[in-house]
């Protein structure tokens, strides 16, 4: 059996002080390196080049001792990019600069281009496969586990050799399989939650295999606890790192067992049960993440101190970095550092605060234009003029304002803060497209609610839901052919301004939220909520579309699948996935028509969630956007709802316009 390990070093990790990093290299990354070549042992060693950059300021032998054993053919270095930024939920620009300035910086430190490249934080998406394989990586490293859950099609005999990951059209690459479950039982025998016998006993069951990662993680765990949990194993006065010597040295004088390098395994392809070209991703998990379900995409997207303002942030710089035509390495490497997966999750208040004054900063320099924009709202834009009948009409039918013109029809519910409470294209005499599905509809107690469209939901723990579905009276005005509609609907702890644009242009209505709320509760925070009319799409054609870090977009369809992107995992955990909508896009329809909802991430950089269920002969489907979810790295203590705004369009797309 081939035994392959790679060791993740992150200098960057969210809990650890700038001052603690001598003491992780002293502690940490010699003793690995010294693991190496005392017991003379292939393995795989990744790092960013952020890291490798720190590691020469403090410590430059290391790196000598690292570019050494490299060159003895001990090590395999295994590439990730400049910086550890989470593929799937920045734009594929951002994900091209940093695989594009990691080559640079490889070079330069080690003066090679490693071949093979670890997925940061195992956060796949197909999409990335192709900026992969266009960096010139000849492999990927991904996790199995998740994969594997939400595709139970698969032979588990499929773990134990490499296969291809399928990108987007025909891009493949070469998978090698790092193992969730592998690399935790290797933790708690390290940290001496497992006894050794215990542990190889594990190992056993494996053995009749070709491979096995035995170890893909962190390595700033062994001889040091980063402080993100109260959980986490007590540090022994004894050093862990004799415990690791003594499981490898164990395992070489084994004659069962080979210990090679990560690339290594790729000698396995031909075999019958290698090879096999893989779809990782599916509808109810577009972007599959490493460990247990807590460990999920919107990790990185909505929750952590504050990730929507900072990703946000970062969207405004982006955007004026694209505009200004702006290919300054220096300034893409500063984003891509600023878009560091580490400043979302367990970060110490000493670098949250260092983090926030270098991200303004950085944004005040390159993206005053994006602000300038953002303040502009749309009941801003002009002024009321004179509108030709025979185009425009609104009446109001009791609770119900009707609006049409030249592109559509649209019904708001003024008894309900303007939902939308049915959309048509203009001269359709079909159902409407979306808006509100009754009580009642699906004769199923467990659903039979009211299902509204445009409207939103924060959930808070402990605390009765806070909604914008109040009565309101709205004010009208006409710019041009066009129509806007304006009203603040009171809401707990203040209120939400909602207009509605629904342009004479286009089939399409553009929509603007500014939220008066104070701080942001404890807890989900989702809005735009739109619900699918299941008389009006074809069930067996469902789908949704979507970019997640690349600039092709990926298809899921629907089939007989039953998913909730929004359904927490735990009482601690609120969602247990989303769409990355990097391109600021996603599309929900079917082979006729479909809808298309817009967001300006440099106003607010929203993720989506999507949610379908088969219901009695119909289904219920329906998309939201969330603002902010719940779970274990969530701090709320700076995040203030007054002045909040999103702006986002939504658009109806028709056979004729698809894509073919």
């Amino acid at each position: 059996m081939m035994l392959y390990n790679f060791f993740h070093l992150n200098l960057a990790y969210s809990s650890i002080e700038e001052e603690q990093r001598p003491e992780v290299i002293q502690k940490c990354y010699w003793p690995l390196l010294h693991l190496i070549e005392d017991l003379q042992i292939a393995a795989g060693v990744e790092a960013t080049v952020y890291t490798l950059e720190s590691i020469a300021v403090i410590d430059h032998k290391w790196l000598e001792k690292l570019k050494e054993l490299i060159d003895r053919g001990l090590i395999e270095f295994v590439g990730s990019g400049y910086a550890q930024i989470i593929g799937p939920v920045v734009p594929a620009k951002v994900n091209e600069a940093n695989l594009y300035l990691g080559n640079k910086g490889y070079e330069k430190l080690l003066g090679i281009r490693p071949k093979t490249a670890l997925i940061n934080e195992q956060a796949y998406s197909s999409g990335l496969v192709g900026l992969y394989q266009n960096a010139g990586y000849e492999a990927i490293i991904m996790e199995w586990n998740n994969p594997a859950h939400i595709h139970p099609e698969w032979p588990d005999a499929l773990q134990y050799y490499p296969q291809y990951a399928q990108g987007i059209s025909d891009c493949q690459l070469p998978l090698i399989w790092n193992n969730s479950v592998a690399f935790q039982k290797f933790q708690r025998y390290v940290h001496g939650d497992m006894e050794l016998e215990e542990y190889l006993d594990y190992l056993e069951r494996h053995f009749k295999h070709p491979m096995l990662c035995l170890y893909g993680n962190d390595v700033e765990i062994f001889d040091f606890r980063p402080g993100r949990y109260h959980t986490e194993a007590v540090l022994s006065k004894e050093s862990e790192w004799p415990r690791i010597h003594r499981l490898f040295g164990m395992l070489k004088g084994d004659e069962r067992i080979k210990l090679v390098k990560p690339g290594a395994v790729l000698s396995l392809l031909d075999e019958v049960q290698a090879g096999h070209i893989l779809s990782l991703q599916a509808a109810e998990q577009p972007i599959p993440v490493k460990k247990q379900a807590k460990y999920n995409i919107t990790r990185w997207a909505v929750t952590g101190r504050d990730d929507l303002g900072i990703n946000t942030d970062c969207w405004s710089i982006y955007e004026s970095l694209v505009k200004s035509g702006n290919n300054n390495d220096e300034d893409w490497r500063e984003l891509c550092y600023l878009w560091s997966s580490d400043f979302r999750t367990h970060i110490t208040e000493k670098r949250w605060q260092a983090y926030r004054i270098r991200l303004q900063d950085f944004k005040q320099r390159t993206a005053g234009n994006i602000d300038a924009a953002n303040n502009e709202s749309l009941q801003a834009e002009g002024k009321s003029k004179e509108v030709p009948l025979e185009s425009v009409a609104v009446t109001r039918e009791g609770r119900y304002l009707n609006i049409s013109n030249r592109q559509l029809k649209v019904k708001l519910d003024c008894k309900r803060g303007l939902t939308i409470n049915g959309l048509w294209l203009q001269g359709s005499k079909g159902p409407f497209l979306c808006g509100t599905i009754p009580h009642g509809f699906y004769n199923d107690i467990a659903v039979d609610f009211d299902w509204y469209t445009g409207h939103t939901v924060i959930e808070c723990l402990g605390k009765p839901k806070i909604t914008d579905l109040n009565p309101i009276e709205p004010e009208i005005e006409y710019l041009g052919e066009d129509i806007c509609i304006h009203g603040i609907i009171p809401a707990a702890e203040g209120s939400i301004r909602k207009s509605m644009r629904i342009s004479s242009q286009d089939p399409a209505i553009s929509l603007d939220y500014q939220f008066n709320l104070g701080k942001m509760p404890a807890g989900s925070f989702r809005l735009a909520h739109i619900t699918f009319n299941p008389l009006a799409f074809d069930p067996d054609s469902l789908f949704y579309r979507t970019c997640n870090g690349a600039h092709q977009p990926e298809t899921f369809f629907l089939g007989d699948k039953e998913f909730d992107h929004g359904d927490p995992v735990s009482f601690l955990v609120s969602a247990n996935s989303c769409a990355g909508m990097t391109e600021g896009w996603i599309e929900v329809g079917d082979a006729g028509r479909v809808l298309r909802i817009e967001v300006d991430k440099t106003v607010a950089a929203l993720v989506g969630l999507v949610s379908y269920r088969k219901i009695n002969g119909s289904y219920l489907l329906r998309l939201s956007f969330s603002a902010g979810e719940w779970d274990e790295t969530r701090r709320f203590s700076d995040i203030v709802l007054d002045g909040f705004k999103v702006k986002m369009k939504l658009k109806i797309i028709t056979n004729d316009q698809l894509p073919k």
